[in-house]
C-alpha cells in the first residue's frame, strides 16, 4: 500500500474536483454559431417585421411578411406603404429572385450582387434571405472566453475557408453564456477593416422559442446611419413545403 502525505493527497483532490469544471468549459463552436444563424428560422418559419431605414437624407419604414424552410427556401413580401406594397425577394436553393410590381417584373439576382443592399436599407440580400450559413463558408474558432460588461460571453471568429463565396474579409460575433443569445456580429472587409456592426436585443419568447426581436446595423464609415429590423410576430414549425416558394408566389399579394 502506498500511503501519500497530506499535501499530496490534497493537491490530488484537488486536481479530481477541477475535472469536471475543466471538461465542462469545453465548447464546440460550430454548434454554437450554427445555432445562432438558424436562431430566427428553424425547420420553417412565417412572421411578421417592420425594417426602419434611417440614413442622412431620407428615412423610411416597411412592413413584411416573411417565410423560411431550413436554409433553402425564403421568402420576403413587402406589405406597406402601399407604394412599396407587393415588392418581394424569394429564395429557392441556389436561386435568388426580386420581384417589383410597379413594373411588373422579376429580376434574378447574380451571387455577385448578394452583398448589395436591400430596398435602400443597410441589409444585405444575402441577409435577407439568409443565402450563404455561417457553418458551411467559414472556419469557426473560439478568440475569447470571460466577461464583458459584467456578463459571460463568449466570442468566436469566421474566417472564410478556401473557395468560399463570400465578401468578408472575417467575422467576429459575441455569444452569451447564459442562454446562447447572439450580442453582436461584426463584419471586416479583406483589408482586416470594420465594415458594419449587426446588434441583437429585445430578447423575448416568440413562437414558444427565446429570440432576439430587434436587429440592428450600422454601418462603420456612416455611423449616423442605421437599419433596424423589428420581429412583431414569429412561428415556427409551421408546416410549409417547398411548393410554397414559387416564381407565381412571388408575386401574389
Amino acid at each position: 500500500m502506498i500511503r501519500l502525505r497530506p499535501a499530496a493527497a490534497a493537491a490530488l483532490l484537488a486536481l479530481a474536483a477541477a475535472a469536471p469544471r475543466v471538461a465542462a468549459q469545453k465548447i464546440n463552436p460550430d454548434s454554437i454559431v450554427d445555432r445562432v444563424d438558424k436562431l430566427l428560422r428553424g425547420r420553417s418559419s412565417r412572421g411578421t417585421v417592420s425594417m426602419q431605414i434611417v440614413t442622412r437624407q431620407w428615412s423610411r419604414t416597411l412592413d413584411m411578411d416573411i417565410w423560411s424552410l431550413g436554409n433553402d427556401y425564403a421568402l420576403v413580401r413587402v406589405t406597406a406603404p402601399a407604394k412599396e406594397a407587393g415588392t418581394a425577394t424569394l429564395k429557392v436553393k441556389n436561386d435568388v429572385w426580386n420581384y417589383l410590381p410597379r413594373v411588373d417584373r422579376t429580376i434574378r439576382i447574380p451571387p455577385s450582387l448578394m452583398a448589395g443592399a436591400w430596398m435602400g436599407s443597410h441589409f444585405t440580400n444575402d441577409d435577407l434571405v439568409k443565402e450563404s450559413r455561417l457553418v458551411v463558408d467559414y472556419d469557426i474558432a473560439l478568440s475569447y472566453d470571460g466577461e464583458r460588461d459584467g456578463t459571460k460571453v463568449w466570442e468566436f471568429t469566421l474566417t472564410p475557408k478556401p473557395n468560399a463565396a463570400v465578401v468578408w474579409g472575417h467575422l467576429v460575433m459575441q455569444v452569451r453564456q447564459a442562454d446562447l443569445m447572439p450580442v453582436w456580429e461584426r463584419y471586416y472587409d479583406d483589408g482586416g477593416k470594420l465594415a458594419r456592426t449587426i446588434t441583437f436585443s429585445d430578447y423575448r419568447v416568440m413562437g414558444g422559442r427565446k429570440v432576439p426581436a430587434v436587429l440592428t446595423v450600422t454601418p462603420a464609415d456612416k455611423p449616423d446611419e442605421h437599419t433596424t429590423l423589428t420581429y412583431h410576430r414569429l412561428e415556427f414549425d409551421v408546416g410549409l413545403t417547398s411548393n410554397f416558394f414559387s416564381l407565381q408566389n412571388l408575386k401574389r399579394r
